[in-house]
């Protein structure tokens, strides 16, 4: 006889739940990265990694932690142009790791945030790191070219430019409307040119960011030539700088 709607027995609803998985919750981890990105959370965790490391550095001198920049680890990774010219070539890269001060830091991860979970979504992963790293070198590459010799630069911005470069191509490709992204972007550049900003990292960063775009936008249906023509424009930034660093050398 069959049973009354709503009663089973006990032994039949145990085999039943062993037959089923259970649903496996997300860990906080990946939620985040399914909703910011995986890579833009990782640059902002390195961002905040090397503020600390070049924060504690400076305690350990008797330097306030505010005052990273004091910091000798600062110091060695920092981008003078001068100091690439004789050879210390990993600071065209490491410098754009570094801030100076909290909130240099707290307003470029910001803006990393924002941005870059947007163009993470669109791009992918690796081209969407493409895009960054390739900003940060154009950045380094036009303070190498045209910047104080003895200077030193420090910070993500130039790769933020850069990404707001590439975004504004992936716009104009798609038929949206650009106006909101040129007016952020001329408010921007007139705040680079304050005095400590640098404008020469910001506009080599956006250009670099905006030919980056380019690239991936025209070859995004072949893998091959996309992966050659970005590692020819990176090869063109490094020649750049060597290039500068080798007439610094000889005493042109």
């Amino acid at each position: 006889m069959p049973a009354s709607v709503g009663f089973q027995c006990p032994e039949c609803v145990r085999a039943g739940q062993a037959s089923v998985r259970s649903a496996r919750r997300a860990s906080g981890l990946q939620a985040a990265g399914r909703r910011w990105g995986a890579v833009t959370l990782s640059l902002i965790a390195a961002n905040v990694a090397m503020f600390l490391l070049t924060a504690v550095s400076a305690g350990f001198l008797g330097v306030s932690p505010l005052d990273n920049y004091r910091s000798p680890v600062f110091g060695a990774l920092s981008q003078v142009p001068f100091l690439v010219d004789v050879g210390e070539w990993w600071r065209l890269f490491t410098a754009a790791f570094l801030h100076i001060g909290p909130v240099h830091l707290v307003l470029n991860m910001l803006a990393l945030l924002v941005f870059g979970s947007e163009l993470e979504r669109q791009l992918g992963r690796w081209r969407f790191l493409a895009l960054y790293l390739l900003s940060a070198l154009g950045g380094a590459t036009a303070i190498q070219l045209l910047g104080e010799p003895g200077g030193a630069v420090a910070g993500a911005s130039t790769a933020i430019y850069g990404l707001l470069g590439g975004l504004g191509v992936l716009m104009l490709v798609r038929r949206q409307d650009i106006r909101g992204l040129l007016t952020l972007l001329a408010i921007n550049v007139f705040i680079s040119f304050l005095p400590g900003v640098s404008l020469l990292g910001h506009l080599g960063g956006l250009v670099a960011g905006a030919l980056t775009a380019a690239v991936l936008v025209t070859t995004q249906r072949r893998r091959g030539i996309q992966i050659a023509g970005l590692a020819l424009l990176a090869v063109v930034l490094v020649v750049l700088c060597l290039a500068v660093s080798s007439l610094a050398v000889v005493g042109f």
